[in-house]
């Protein structure tokens, strides 16, 4: 597979943009809109959130969502953005069994365009998911793009307590990296002293949740992150507003919830 040459330019600007002190913030979008609205905001690339993805188009999240909608889905966001930023992509875990669906789905992804890929352990056992991340590696390196892979560590999220489990995270970022990862991704409210302890075990760049309960980004960056990500955050938020204007208007018979709206010619001029 041979990208064109501004989407190699772009990944080469997307891997530049993790500086440890200085993070690349990334407020994650979920379809076309959502892209747009973030490009105006300022950011510097999209990124996007696999659960807001699946929740768009009518499923659960957490590996519910079929490869061919997903990335039928990323394609529309890629498009909306038109080339003016580089998209990195939440691809949970691969959507697939083995390491050959994952280089796959890598490959499938690049070819449309992004120049990044999230891919999640759910806790599988390190050497398994150091295998999945090796062929992403593969297919990314194949595709003369040189995506950055984004590898994520799901021992604080799903377990909790990021310094009780610092060693194993350690232990698993360092078999990812080894294995091709440009960098790691753990989930939740990371104190400054695990995001510390965490940086300075690891050789690649580290990305850090933000959002109501985490720390900020002054805060985090001074800790060493490299990226900070909302992930799902904003898509919650933005479905608890719906929630929110419809009680409203089904309990009290006023809309006035929707006076803190953008307007239909603003929404409309992004297209």
């Amino acid at each position: 597979m041979t990208v064109p040459a501004a989407q190699r330019a772009r990944a080469d600007g997307f891997r530049s943009l993790h500086v440890p002190g200085d993070p690349l913030v990334l407020v994650n979008a979920w379809d076309p809109v959502s892209a747009r609205i973030t490009e105006q905001a300022g950011l510097r690339a999209i990124a996007t959130t696999s659960a807001g993805i699946a929740w768009a188009n009518g499923s659960a999240d957490g590996h519910r969502l079929d490869r061919d909608t997903a990335l039928r889905a990323l394609q529309r966001i890629v498009v909306a953005v038109d080339g003016r930023l580089p998209v990195t992509a939440d691809l949970e875990d691969g959507f697939g069994a083995g390491p050959a669906a994952v280089a796959e789905t890598v490959a499938e992804a690049v070819a449309l365009g992004v120049v990044g890929v999230n891919l999640e352990d759910s806790l599988r056992a390190p050497g398994e998911q150091a295998e999945r991340v090796a062929a992403a590696r593969a297919a990314a390196d194949a595709s003369g793009c040189n995506p950055f892979i984004n590898a994520r560590i799901d021992t604080h999220s799903l377990l909790g307590d990021a310094e009780r489990w610092m060693s194993e995270t350690v232990l698993r970022a360092r078999a990812y990296a080894e294995a091709g990862a440009d960098g790691i991704l753990v989930l939740g409210a990371v104190s400054a002293t695990a995001l510390r302890a965490l940086v300075g075990a690891v050789e690649v760049p580290v990305n850090v949740a933000l959002d109501a309960t985490t720390l900020p980004v002054a805060e985090l960056a001074e800790a060493g992150a490299a990226r900070i990500s909302v992930g799902s955050a904003v898509a919650e938020a933005v479905h608890a507003a719906t929630l929110r204007m419809a009680q409203e208007v089904v309990n009290a018979g006023v809309a006035t919830e929707t006076a803190q709206r953008l307007s239909w010619s603003r929404l409309n001029d992004l297209f």
